[in-house]
C-alpha cells in the first residue's frame, strides 16, 4: 500500500482577498458613458405663446367637476386589466435587474458529499505486485466560492442595462395610466353625447308625432293632401331611427367603459350632462422642453437608449480577459461521526483567466451589433420627441378650432330654432305648405345633432391635449 498526501497552498490568500474589493472599486468600466443626445426643440409650440405654466400640471381629478367621472376613473385605475399587466411587467423587470446585479457579487454555496474510491495498482507510478488495489472513502463538507472579478466593468454595464430596462417598464406603466385616464374620459363623454342625442331624438319624435296628428286632422278635413301626411311620417321615422341608433351606441359605449373599469358589461353611472361640463377658453401648454420630462413615452425611449448604450460596454469588455476566482474551504474525515470533531482542513483558491485569442470576429460583430442598436434607439428617441411635439400642436389646433366651430354651430341652432317657429306659425295660418315646416324641422334636428357632436369633439380634444402633454400620471 502507498500513502500519498498533497497540500495546495496559496501565498497569503487572506491578504489577496482583502485587496480584491479595493481593486474592483477602482477598476474602470469600458465603453461609453451615457450622455443625452442633443435634440433641437422649439422655444414654443406652434400656434401657442411661450408659457412656463402647463395644463399638464393639473391633477386629472381637477379637470372636470363631475363626481361620477372621477369615481369611474378611480375604479379603472384600481381594476383595469392593461394597467395590472403593466404593473406586473415592472415587477418582472425589477426582478430581472436584481438577478443581473447579483452576478457582480461572490456566489458562496455550502457543499457536502461522500466519496468512495477503488483504484487498481496498475495505475500507480511505482511497480506493485499484481492484484494490488487502492481503496478508501471519506466525507467532505465546506463552503465553495465562485466569483467573476469585474475588472473591465462587463457585469456593471449589464446591470446598468437591466436597470434602464426596469425604469423603461416603469415609464411604460405610467404611459398606460395616461392612456387609461384619457380613454375613460373620452368614452365617458361619448356616452354623455349619445345620451344627449337620444334626448334630442326623443324631443324631435314628440314634435313629429304632434305634427303628424295635426296633418292627419287637416287631411280628414280636406285642407292638405296625402303627400303632407307621408312627409310628416317620414320625419317621425327619421327621429325614431335616430333613437334606435343612439340606444345602440349607448349600450356599446357602456360595455367599453365596463371593460376599462375591469368589470363585466353593465350600466354606467352618469354625472353631469354634456352641456353642463365646461372647458377653459385658454389652455397653457407649457414649454416644449418640459415635454421631455413629462411624457412617459419619451422617458421610456430614453431609458431604452441608456440600456443600449450600456450594452456597448458589456460587448467591448469581452476583448479583455475574464478573471474568475473559485475556492473551497472545508474539511474531510473518513468517519461521518468525526466530520465535525477533528476533520482534515481543506483550503483551495484557484484564480483563472480566459483571454479570447481567435473567435472568427464574434466579439467584434457583437460590438458592432450593440453600437447599431444604440444608433437605432437614438433615432427612435428623437422620433418620439418630435411625435410628441406634433401631437401637442395637433391637439392645440384641434381644441381651439373645434371650440370656435362649436360657438358658430350654437348660433346656427338658434337661427334654425327661430326659423322653425316661424314656419309652424305660417303653416298653421295657411300661408305655407307643410314642406317648409318639414325642411325647417329637419334642419333644426340635424343642427342639434351636429352641435352635440361638436360638444363631444371639444371635450375630447381637451382630453387629447392633456394626454399629449403627458398629464395624469404624476
Amino acid at each position: 500500500m502507498c500513502d500519498r498526501r498533497f497540500r495546495l497552498s496559496a501565498p497569503r490568500p487572506r491578504l489577496a482577498l482583502t485587496l480584491l474589493p479595493a481593486l474592483l472599486l477602482t477598476a474602470c468600466a469600458v465603453g461609453p458613458n451615457y450622455k443625452r443626445p442633443s435634440v433641437a426643440v422649439p422655444d414654443q409650440y406652434r400656434g401657442a405663446a411661450a408659457d412656463a405654466a402647463s395644463l399638464a400640471d393639473k391633477k386629472w381629478s381637477d379637470l372636470f367637476d363631475d363626481a361620477a367621472l372621477r369615481q369611474l376613473v378611480e375604479t379603472s385605475l384600481q381594476h383595469n386589466f392593461d394597467l395590472g399587466i403593466a404593473s406586473e411587467r415592472v415587477l418582472e423587470a425589477r426582478a430581472q435587474y436584481h438577478i443581473q446585479r447579483a452576478n457582480q457579487f461572490p456566489n458562496v454555496s455550502g457543499q457536502a458529499g461522500f466519496t468512495a474510491e477503488r483504484t487498481p495498482g496498475a495505475s500507480s507510478l511505482f511497480p506493485l505486485a499484481p492484484g494490488t488495489t487502492f481503496q478508501g472513502s471519506y466525507w467532505q463538507v465546506g463552503l465553495a466560492l465562485n466569483w467573476e472579478l469585474d475588472l473591465w466593468g462587463r457585469l456593471r454595464r449589464l446591470s446598468e442595462s437591466e436597470r434602464a430596462l426596469y425604469l423603461a417598464t416603469e415609464e411604460g406603466r405610467r404611459g398606460v395610466v395616461v392612456s387609461l385616464i384619457g380613454d375613460v374620459m373620452t368614452d365617458y363623454f361619448l356616452l354623455r353625447e349619445r345620451d344627449l342625442e337620444l334626448e334630442i331624438a326623443q324631443q324631435t319624435r314628440d314634435i313629429a308625432q304632434d305634427n303628424l296628428r295635426l296633418v292627419e286632422l287637416r287631411h280628414t278635413r280636406g285642407a292638405v293632401t296625402g303627400l303632407d301626411v307621408h312627409q310628416a311620417e317620414q320625419f317621425l321615422y327619421t327621429a325614431t331611427a335616430q333613437m334606435a341608433s343612439a340606444r345602440r351606441d349607448i349600450e356599446q359605449t357602456e360595455n367599453a367603459l365596463s371593460l376599462l373599469a375591469g368589470k363585466a358589461p353593465g350600466e354606467i353611472a352618469r354625472g353631469k350632462a354634456l352641456t353642463d361640463l365646461e372647458t377653459p377658453a385658454q389652455v397653457p401648454p407649457g414649454l416644449p422642453s418640459s415635454l421631455l420630462e413629462r411624457r412617459p413615452d419619451i422617458r421610456q425611449a430614453e431609458q431604452t437608449l441608456i440600456s443600449a448604450n450600456a450594452r456597448i460596454g458589456a460587448a467591448k469588455a469581452l476583448y479583455f480577459p475574464q478573471i474568475t476566482l473559485t475556492g473551497f474551504l472545508g474539511g474531510q474525515s473518513i468517519a461521518l461521526a468525526r466530520l465535525f470533531d477533528t476533520p482534515e482542513r481543506q483550503q483551495v483558491i484557484a484564480p483563472a483567466a480566459v483571454l479570447p485569442l481567435f473567435n472568427a470576429g464574434q466579439i467584434r460583430a457583437g460590438v458592432r451589433f450593440s453600437e447599431a442598436q444604440k444608433r437605432e434607439m437614438a433615432i427612435a428617441y428623437q422620433k418620439t420627441i418630435y411625435t410628441g411635439l406634433r401631437e401637442v400642436s395637433d391637439a392645440l389646433v384641434g381644441y381651439s378650432r373645434t371650440r370656435e366651430q362649436r360657438t358658430q354651430e350654437e348660433l346656427l341652432v338658434k337661427a334654425l330654432t327661430e326659423s322653425t317657429r316661424l314656419s309652424n306659425l305660417r303653416y298653421k295660418g295657411g300661408l305655407d305648405s307643410y314642406l317648409q315646416v318639414l325642411d325647417s324641422e329637419r334642419n333644426l334636428f340635424q343642427g342639434q345633432l351636429a352641435l352635440a357632436q361638436l360638444r363631444l369633439a371639444e371635450m375630447q380634444s381637451f382630453v387629447q391635449l392633456y394626454r399629449a402633454l403627458g398629464g395624469g400620471w404624476q
